[in-house]
């Protein structure tokens, strides 16, 4: 009940209220609110406050003492991150006027509480026609990349390293810049390879990254140890006076698997990793490579003992079979948009029709937490039967 007298109405007029509206008091609660407007009472729209509907884990995150921070510069739409979850904000408009009420009490709280008949006047705090919503969605991690890319790391030595003003990110500047939660931001940076050096996250030169891997295999090849048996303190005596002992050590981590046995730390190297890092450094200096060419390159350039296999390509290079002969060309995930109508747009744009075999580690990424690649290309592509082979399209005309 509200209204300009409402403070002062009486057991009686409510009781009568409540005979006019033809309501049972017997089914009611046995405390009645008067509500009426305080003086300072105003809109969510003037600025003052802003309402924000959270699931359940969310709230206990907040009632824990964890912090939730919205993220994203002027131009970007804005998202709020948990310690290790990103969520889209959009505002939802509501037909009904929703009330800030001080010291409210719910009718839950109110059953627990043996109250005789009252009534009670809350003021009104302030009121709104919407409030904020939160829906998960993926971490927008490109930018992540594209900041550390303008500055890769080319060793101690490199004239870079003497120009304060290339640009360098801490931790802290990531958080500010970032739309993802924390734990979001350095899962990714693993992804990335990054590693801190002076106090900075940096990528790696790809070719600095390369000659580190380069003295680790040659010194496995002349010490004729098992890539699966790599000893670290050996690795760091040997190449320590060629490069620094944490980039060699950072290499090892990039491209093998750290373990202990009895006391000393050694590393299993990954084959798919080395394979498809060789690929990368045959393929990024040519526009376009005959694939049965490139496959007799490539297994003579990596080392000795290690099998190549296209499968190690998945996200980094295409083969087009159609072309006489077969070509191999690169291609990598991490150059594609990151929007899903955009990425499809650019997949599109290369290539007319695609298998869901060719295209699937181009779209994987996309994936929710419940979405499936055959859910993505049933929503941005159609499908067709080429030769007896499922083939996909765009849905929409691509210039």
């Amino acid at each position: 009940m509200s209204g300009p007298s409402a403070a002062m109405r009486t057991r009686e007029e409510v009781d009568a209220t409540l005979q006019i509206a033809k309501l049972n008091p017997a089914e009611l609660l046995p405390t009645v609110h008067c509500l009426r407007f305080g003086p300072g009472a105003s809109g969510a729209a003037g600025g003052d406050f802003c309402l924000l509907e959270l699931e359940p884990a969310l709230c206990q995150q907040l009632e824990a003492g964890h912090s939730l921070v919205i993220r994203g510069d002027k131009e970007e739409q804005a998202v709020l991150c948990s310690k290790d979850k990103t969520y889209d904000l959009k505002i939802a408009d509501t037909s009904n006027m929703l009330l800030f009420i001080p010291g409210c009490k719910t009718p839950d709280q109110l059953k627990m509480e043996e109250t005789q008949p009252d009534i009670v006047h809350p003021e009104i705090f302030g009121f709104s026609n919407n409030y904020w919503e939160l829906r998960r969605c993926r971490p927008k991690l490109k930018k992540l990349r594209k900041l550390l890319m303008e500055n890769t790391y080319e060793g101690p030595d490199s004239q870079k390293e003497e120009d304060s003003n290339c640009s360098k990110y801490t931790t802290e500047d990531l958080l500010e810049q970032i739309q993802a939660s924390q734990e979001e931001i350095m899962t990714q940076l693993e992804v990335l390879n990054a590693c801190v050096i002076g106090g900075y996250w940096r990528i790696l030169d790809f070719d600095y990254e390369m000659k580190l891997l380069n003295h680790v295999t040659q010194l496995v090849d002349s010490e004729s140890w098992s890539f699966n048996k790599v000893p670290l303190n050996i690795c760091l005596q040997e190449l320590g006076p060629l490069e620094p002992e944490e980039m060699i050590e950072h290499c090892l981590k990039c491209y093998g698997k750290k373990y202990v046995d009895e006391g000393e730390i050694y590393f299993e190297l990954n084959e798919d990793k080395i394979c498809r890092a060789t690929a990368q450094m045959l393929l990024q200096n040519a526009v376009k490579f005959n694939l049965a060419e490139f496959q007799e390159v490539w297994q003579q350039s990596v080392p000795e003992g290690m099998t190549t296999r296209l499968d190690q390509l998945k996200g980094l290079a295409l083969v087009d079979r159609n072309s006489r002969p077969e070509i191999i060309f690169l291609l990598k995930v991490d150059d594609l948009p990151e929007g899903n109508q955009e990425r499809f747009n650019s997949l599109f744009s290369l290539r007319e029709r695609w298998t869901e075999e060719d295209i699937a580690p181009y779209i994987q990424d996309l994936c929710g937490e419940k979405q499936t690649i055959g859910a993505l290309l049933t929503k941005y592509s159609r499908s067709s039967m080429q030769n007896g082979v499922k083939v996909y399209n765009s849905r929409r005309l691509i210039s």
